[in-house]
């Protein structure tokens, strides 16, 4: 399979050593000073193109893959308000376009398990939900996309919970996301249900960056010849 990378920072790196890995090959990598060769003269050397770079710039370097016709992998969280318009742009020009706020095998059992939880929760009002996360200097967006998910999640499951709000304990219908950014930290998400009884924690510690570059790896590989919108549980086999 040829693969473009979009964005070749230290993610784009871990990308390519994976799929290299893997037995594809990286036919494109475009960083901010070669943005000009993101054209579909260059995209369509490319069966599939992966996607990591920041906020600001992915729906342009989404749309630019779509609209070439390159079915697109996308782990750039901070952007949810406009991925309507890449969904739209895949469905449009029949290609496949899967978005994850985490591509970690492990980090996407966990979402299963904190679901379970916070069902389970609905019932007992005793126990107070709080959410904490901690990234890298080098992560833009705060809270991240996994801890907005996570907190998305409970929402779902937990009638008491109306929305999240980022490092304020005061609004008791909101889901508190405390976000740290610490130097050479790949990621680390607690979910804590706190009563006066006891406490309880469910905790993902990423070791490295090596986990979400797998992940998207697998994810292109899945969407490569398909068409339509994807997530990780369709990759991973999660009902």
């Amino acid at each position: 399979m040829n693969i473009a990378l979009i964005g070749y920072g230290k993610m784009g790196h871990a990308i390519e050593q994976v799929a290299v890995k893997r037995g594809h090959t990286i036919v494109l990598r475009i960083t901010s000073a070669n943005k000009h060769e993101m054209d579909d003269v260059h995209l369509r050397t490319a069966d599939v193109a992966i996607e990591f770079t920041n906020p600001a710039a992915a729906k342009e370097n989404v749309l630019a893959c779509l609209n070439a016709g390159l079915s697109t992998v996308c782990g750039t969280t901070g952007w949810n308000e406009q991925l309507q318009e890449a969904r739209d742009a895949a469905i449009k020009n029949n290609v496949a376009f899967l978005h994850a706020s985490n591509f970690s095998i492990g980090v996407n059992i966990f979402f299963e398990v904190n679901k379970l939880i916070a069902a389970l929760m609905n019932g007992h009002a005793e126990y107070n939900v709080s959410i904490e996360e901690t990234h890298h200097t080098q992560k833009k967006d705060a809270p991240s996309g996994t801890a907005i998910t996570l907190a998305e999640q409970i929402i779902q499951n937990l009638t008491r919970k109306k929305n999240w709000v980022l490092n304020d304990y005061n609004e008791k219908d909101k889901i508190p996301i405390i976000a740290h950014r610490v130097d050479s930290v790949p990621g680390t998400h607690k979910v804590t249900w706190s009563s006066a009884i006891d406490d309880i924690d469910i905790i993902h510690t990423a070791h490295s960056r090596d986990g979400f570059a797998l992940g998207s790896v697998l994810a292109a590989e899945f969407i490569a010849g398909k068409q339509g919108i994807f997530t990780m549980k369709d990759v991973l086999g999660i009902k």
